[in-house]
Formats: C-alpha cells, sequence, structure tokens
C-alpha cells in the first residue's frame, strides 16, 4: 500500500467557496475516487490556501490513469480549476507529491521486529 500526501495551493481569495464545493462533493466524483481506488482521502487546508491532501492506495500509477480518463473526474477538475494558483494542469494529476520521512506505524513494526542475532 502507498501512502500519499501532496500539496496545492488555493487563490486565498477563494477559499471560502472551495470549501463550500467540497460540502458536499459530487456523488459522482465520490464513486470515482472509491473506483480509482484511493482510500482514506482526507484534504487539510492551511493558512493563506495552502491545501494538503493525504490517500492510500495500492497502485498509485493505476489510480492516477483511472481518474486521468474519467469524464467525470475531468467536469470536477475542470470546475475545480479556477481554485488553483499556478498549477499547470489537472489538479489531480499535477499536485505536487510530498515524500514521507516518518510513519509511526512502520517504525514501531521495525523496533519490534526481532533482529537478526537475537532470532539466533
Amino acid at each position: 500500500m502507498a501512502r500519499v500526501c501532496f500539496e496545492l495551493q488555493i487563490d486565498p481569495d477563494l477559499v471560502d467557496d472551495y470549501i463550500a464545493r467540497h460540502s458536499p462533493v459530487w456523488p459522482e466524483m465520490l464513486a470515482e475516487i472509491e473506483a480509482a481506488g484511493r482510500r482514506n482521502y482526507s484534504l487539510f487546508l492551511g493558512a493563506g490556501g495552502r491545501l494538503v491532501g493525504y490517500y492510500e492506495t495500492d497502485d498509485d500509477d493505476a489510480a492516477r490513469r483511472y481518474l486521468a480518463e474519467s469524464s467525470v473526474a475531468a467536469r470536477w477538475e475542470a470546475s475545480m480549476a479556477p481554485f488553483f494558483v499556478d498549477l499547470g494542469g489537472r489538479a489531480d494529476q499535477a499536485a505536487t507529491t510530498l515524500t514521507e520521512v516518518f510513519h509511526l506505524h512502520d517504525q514501531l513494526a521495525a523496533a519490534a521486529a526481532p533482529t537478526e542475532s537475537s532470532a539466533s
């Protein structure tokens, strides 16, 4: 499973409208996100329109391809395009991916795993 975090910039003057557009998201778009294989999907809004998103997926490349080919996702992304600043393409395809540097569960599991010397 891949954990994917990304960042986008919302026009600060449009933050309230952006939030309203997600309350709720179109049901058919929610279905497409799920069909693409993205789950545990969240968006977080910071100061000045900084948007950070997170989701989990088994195959992010396949999820991106699925959404790139989806007419529903194309309509959603076209309707959302005016909210984004300095974005070269659709938000679902052009967001800046962040690098994971720490994950609690992974480190706890590694610490709990027997070492080679303790296993003998």
